[in-house]
Order: structure tokens, then C-alpha cells, then sequence
């Protein structure tokens, strides 16, 4: 634990591999600008591995002012105690007021270890960022400017905003998506810190065996158009035309968590709460009932055709046009009017 440091600054943990920056961390650049502005601070990235340096331009443009490097070749591949050790160092020298992880898995592997390192709060899966006061009426004391973590609870039913007024840095992982990435200025100077960690016999017990990393099936995220079925598709037969559909307009196949748990599809399709944010020009439902928990994954789409044979489903809420009808009959004439379409 750190004291709290209210000029401390807002720090991003930029995660890479392969010696490519996560977009998350790009993402949460944006939002450590913003908050840093509103501080009146400066904002800071630890970028820690082996021949990464480069990175730092890259962060530099998407809002850093201040790049800590850590260069190490037992830091070319993640492990959790050396990357720990990096992080939990560099907070102890600089005191930083707030640190931001991506909730990927390699985020939700370091960021508790760090914040149980430092005695301090951490806040897992937000889904918003903002500043705000809090008062304390037991000790008669007002903070000022804490980090409001803002993230579903009870299953989506309720938003949950949690502070951490005393036991600093405040710490919070963020779901991938939900922050918007800028384009970036290669324009923007900023500096960067290199910095030496010292490793101990602990730190280093995990040894990098064998190294398999598994292909990426869909990107949801660089989709300009998703085609997603729900649980009202009805059975695993039937989600065949939502890759039916998906394929006559060149769009991405998504679903929902009832979709995904009724063995429809893999959750690597999953959109929603508990899966992929994002954010198409075009995102067709179908047979998505419109659960809070899925809304929040695809409301910020640009357009949103609903497809569903309940006239009051909360997806319609949402929708910019919406189809009352049953799927099955509804989806092929409309594959049927796209392929007519493009023939002529």
C-alpha cells in the first residue's frame, strides 16, 4: 500500500505479446487521458518485456506522457511473478494514484496479484471509468476526485460503483471494447523511463516450458457486421441460419450467453457481460430476448435490426428497426432478397 498521492499519476499497465500492443491497452489510454486531464496529472504506461521498446511511440501517440520500460530477457514472455515484481516497484517508486489493467486473462492473472502485493483495492470487469467525491460521514471527512469502478453486479441486475478512498494506488481492470480507442497522434512527445528491476530465486520459479498458443477463430471486435443468435434460435440445427445469414452479407457470426450455454456455438462467439463488447455499423438479432446483460455488449452499435417473435421483447428497446416473426421463416427470405439483390 501506498499513501494516497494526489499528484500522483494515472497509469495504464500496457499489456503485449509478440511484441504487439493488446488494443485494450490503447482503449484504456483514452480513458487515462481524460481522468488525468481532469487531475490535473500525467499520464503513465508500464511497459515491461524484451525489445518492446518501440511500443512506447505507439503510446505516446495514443495519449502517454510518460513511458516506464522495463527491458529484460526474462520478461519475454509472461509469467506472473516477474511481471508482478516489475509492476509492484515501479508503484513504490512513482505512486501512482490510479492504475488500469485490461480484464483479459492476462490482466485478471496479474492485476489481483499486485493489488494483494500492495494491500490495495482492486475492482474487476468495469464497465465505466469516472472521478467523484465521496463522504465519509463516520470520519467527518469529504475525498475528493476518487475513481468512481463502475461494473455490473447480481447477475447485471444492479450498476455497482466502487471506490477505494484510503488503500492506494486505486486499481480496477476494464473489459475489453467498452472504451473507445482514438486514432492516435504520432505527433504527441512524451518520454520514456527505463528502468531496472531486480529479479530474486522466487520470482523466477515458474519456468517457460513449451509455449502453444491457439489461433483466433473470430474477431468480433474488427466485425463491421455481426449476425448473432440467441436461445429463441432454438436448437443447434436452427443456428445454421444465422451462419447462413452471416455469410450473404459478409458479416461476423455472435450470440448471446443463452446461445453459448445451450451448446448452439462456441463461446468464443459470445457478446455481452460476460463476453466480446462491440460496436458494428450493422448488428442483426435474432432470437435475442435482450437481457441487460447482452445490451451491454451491442447497444453502441450503429444500427441494430431485431428479429423476434415477441412484440415486448427488451431487444426492440434498443433496436432502430425491428421484425416481429419467427426466425425461421423471417432469416431465409431474407438471405433470399440479399442474394436476389446482388444478382441483379
Amino acid at each position: 500500500m501506498i499513501e494516497p498521492n494526489r499528484q500522483g499519476e494515472v497509469w495504464v499497465f500496457a499489456e503485449q505479446e509478440d511484441e504487439s500492443l493488446n488494443d485494450v491497452s490503447l482503449e484504456l489510454c483514452g480513458k487515462a487521458r481524460e481522468l488525468a486531464d481532469r487531475l490535473g496529472v500525467k499520464v503513465g504506461a508500464v511497459l515491461a518485456g524484451w525489445n518492446v521498446r518501440e511500443l512506447a511511440y505507439r503510446l505516446i501517440a495514443h495519449g502517454v506522457d510518460r513511458v516506464y520500460h522495463v527491458h529484460d530477457t526474462k520478461l519475454e514472455h509472461y509469467r506472473t511473478l516477474p511481471y508482478a515484481r516489475v509492476a509492484c516497484q515501479l508503484i513504490h517508486k512513482y505512486k501512482p494514484q490510479i492504475v488500469l489493467y485490461g480484464a483479459t486473462a492476462l490482466g485478471r492473472d496479474l492485476a489481483p496479484r499486485i493489488a494483494s502485493e500492495m494491500r490495495a483495492g482492486l475492482t474487476a470487469d468495469c464497465t465505466d471509468l469516472d472521478l467523484g467525491d465521496h463522504e465519509d460521514k463516520r470520519a467527518g471527512k469529504v475525498h475528493k476526485n476518487l475513481l468512481l469502478q463502475i461494473r455490473p453486479a447480481f447477475g447485471g441486475n444492479i450498476i455497482a460503483t466502487i471506490i477505494n478512498p484510503e488503500r492506494w494506488p486505486q486499481m480496477a481492470t476494464v473489459r475489453e471494447g467498452v472504451m473507445r480507442m482514438n486514432g492516435g497522434d504520432p505527433r504527441r512527445s512524451g518520454e520514456i523511463i527505463d528502468e531496472k528491476v531486480s529479479f530474486n530465486d522466487l520470482d523466477l520459479a515458474v519456468r517457460l516450458i513449451q509455449r502453444h498458443r491457439e489461433p483466433r477463430k473470430v474477431n468480433l471486435k474488427g466485425a463491421r457486421v455481426i449476425v448473432a443468435g440467441g436461445g429463441g434460435v432454438g436448437s443447434k440445427d436452427n443456428f445454421k441460419l444465422i451462419h447462413d445469414l452471416a455469410g450473404a452479407i459478409g458479416g461476423a457470426v455472435g450470440a448471446s450467453r443463452a446461445a453459448v450455454d445451450g451448446g448452439y456455438i462456441g463461446k468464443e462467439h459470445q457478446i455481452g457481460q460476460t463476453g466480446t463488447t462491440v460496436r458494428p455499423a450493422l448488428y442483426i438479432a435474432c432470437g435475442i430476448s435482450g437481457a441487460v446483460q447482452h445490451r451491454a455488449g451491442m447497444e453502441e452499435s450503429a444500427k441494430i435490426i431485431a428479429i423476434n417473435w415477441d412484440k415486448d421483447a427488451p431487444i426492440f428497446s434498443v433496436a432502430h428497426y425491428g421484425i416481429v416473426g419467427d426466425l425461421t421463416k423471417v432469416i431465409p427470405m431474407m438471405i433470399e432478397a440479399i442474394r436476389e439483390r446482388g444478382n441483379g
